[in-house]
């Protein structure tokens, strides 16, 4: 099927525009700005000097992450060692310094090879989490009081953890390379300082980050490998191979997939392979913990069994789950097919990880992390961003609330109706993210990253490539469909070839892109595609 557009690649692209000043284009960064002496100006330097973007954000990343901390004082202090409560009134529990007894590591147990005593016969996390709990435990030092060895066990994560927060706030930054300020987003997003220390999920969140930005530099095999690693630590990163399965099928790059698949299986089987055979009991607790466990905090399936009265057993849920899981992969497909321009990387990435967000039995508080570095690059614009992290900081404190109320004797806290309206604002919150990206694919012109005539940043080998397989609208698009559109008109190349166009006032280069306001005539012989 030909192509919708010709478009250079990206090794023969000119060199583009300057890098994207977020308070020129987006209303709430420059309102936001005003704390620091307002919207960049015209004198202000844009190259050199020691604050560079990248330095800028890992710092900004490191004093929020070092804030999340300070949050956790009350619990680090006494909380978590005085009943369960306390921790739950003061919004500061964690995972790590309760599992840190819990799950031997404060023995000496090896992690998948020692029995544990308790209901779980084996650590339930995966491989590489696993190995990352074992080195904190190694280097926490031995014997003394066992809440002062927690509390150093908990510090230890701590310092280790926040190294994945700067390499997560890095990576996002430097994905797309002329949007660098996204990565403010992801740094300053109040539920990564609340919630980066509950447990290890930043571990696989900056692996993840790591890969897209392998990607977004077009080089498969390194994103294969370090998506191999990231779901060696966590299962959602294996989701991300979907999307890019239909961006490569749409434009015909079947070896970088095939490559990208070869190195995450053999990073995942070179980390999982060893455990595997020489302790398989423990090595399938992660996988028989998932399958089993009952609908938990947060999940969509816990707010219809406590509004209907009806207990969901384990396998239905997981059953209901998965055909809903299966019903957003084909509806993803389909607007990846269909879409009038190939949609970005990651904003199919974003919404196939929401969709198994929003469909899996449990969602704990810190499960939020996986879809902000997503979110930052799928939509980088600060009011839906805020309008989702204030949805999700409400039900942060809504959880805890409401374990306080079950936990506590004098029923202080939020009851089930608070938190059932809790579970509500994060589902909504999450749904409006979706439905902008959504959006965004259908009207390119909308898309904040496009709107400079960028194809795909982080799309890597999929950036400017030409389009090999589409159906529906993507094959017979509209040539003047969108030209009452108000607003910039986005102008996505020419399939002939024409340098016509280039005499045009506002033309950059025709097989590039480009941004004119609307009521300029350009209606160069040849060119297909979406226009705002």
């Amino acid at each position: 099927m030909p192509s919708l557009q010709k478009t250079r690649a990206p090794q023969d692209r000119p060199q583009g525009p300057p890098a994207v000043i977020p308070t020129h284009r987006d209303e709430v960064a420059a309102a936001g700005s005003e704390l620091i002496g307002g919207p960049f100006g015209r004198r202000a330097r844009t190259g050199g000097g020691q604050f560079t973007p990248v330095r800028v954000i890992a710092l900004v990343a490191i004093g929020m992450f070092a804030l999340g901390m300070v949050q956790k004082l009350p619990c680090y202090n006494w909380a978590w060692f005085r009943g369960t409560t306390s921790q739950y009134t003061h919004a500061c529990y964690s995972d790590i310094p309760h599992l840190f007894s819990g799950r031997g590591f404060a023995d000496g147990l090896v992690p998948y090879f020692d029995r544990l005593s308790g209901d779980i016969p084996f650590l339930e996390y995966p491989v590489l989490t696993g190995l990352f709990m074992e080195v904190a435990a190694w280097m926490t030092p031995g014997g003394g009081d066992m809440n002062h060895r927690e509390q150093t066990y908990w510090m230890v994560n701590a310092g280790l953890l926040m190294v994945c927060a700067a390499v997560l706030a890095v990576c996002v930054t430097r994905t797309h390379r002329r949007r660098p300020w996204d990565g403010l987003l992801v740094a300053l997003a109040p539920s990564v300082a609340l919630t980066a220390t509950i447990n290890w999920d930043i571990l696989a969140v900056a692996l993840t980050s790591a890969a897209i930005l392998m990607w977004s530099r077009g080089r498969p095999l390194g994103f294969g490998i370090l998506l191999g690693l990231a779901t060696a630590s966590k299962f959602y990163p294996i989701l991300l191979l979907l999307p890019l399965l239909l961006l490569c099928w749409r434009a015909g790059k079947w070896r970088e997939y095939g490559t990208a698949v070869l190195g995450a299986a053999g990073a995942w089987l070179a980390v999982n392979l060893p455990v595997m055979l020489l302790a398989p009991e423990g090595w399938k607790q992660f996988y028989l913990f998932s399958r089993d466990r009952n609908v938990d905090f947060g999940s969509v399936w816990l707010l219809v069994s406590q509004r209907t009265g009806t207990s969901i057993p384990p396998e239905k849920a997981n059953l209901y789950a998965l055909m809903l899981m299966v019903a957003a992969v084909v509806a993803l497909g389909f607007l990846a097919f269909n879409a009038p321009r190939r949609p970005r990387f990651v904003q199919l990435a974003f919404l196939v990880v929401a969709a198994f967000v929003l469909t899996n039995k449990v969602y704990s508080p810190q499960y939020v992390l996986w879809l902000v570095p997503l979110a930052a690059l799928a939509r980088p614009r600060w009011r839906d961003f805020l309008i989702w992290q204030a949805c999700e900081v409400m039900y942060f404190l809504g959880v805890w609330m409401y374990l306080a109320f079950t936990t506590s004797g004098n029923k202080q806290g939020l009851p089930v109706d608070g938190y059932q309206f809790a579970i509500v604002l994060h589902l909504l919150g999450t749904l409006y993210l979706c439905a902008v990206v959504v959006r965004d694919i259908l009207m390119p012109e909308k898309d904040p990253v496009r709107q400079d005539g960028s194809d795909d940043p982080s799309g890597g080998v999929l950036d400017g490539a030409e389009d090999v397989f589409v159906t529906g609208r993507a094959a017979h698009p509209a040539r003047h469909a969108a030209s009452a559109v108000e607003g910039p008109r986005v102008e996505w190349g020419t399939s002939g070839g024409s340098d016509s166009s280039r005499d045009t006032p506002g033309a950059k280069d025709s097989s590039w892109g480009t941004v004119e306001e609307k009521g300029s005539s350009r209606d160069t012989p040849g060119e297909q595609g979406p226009r705002g």
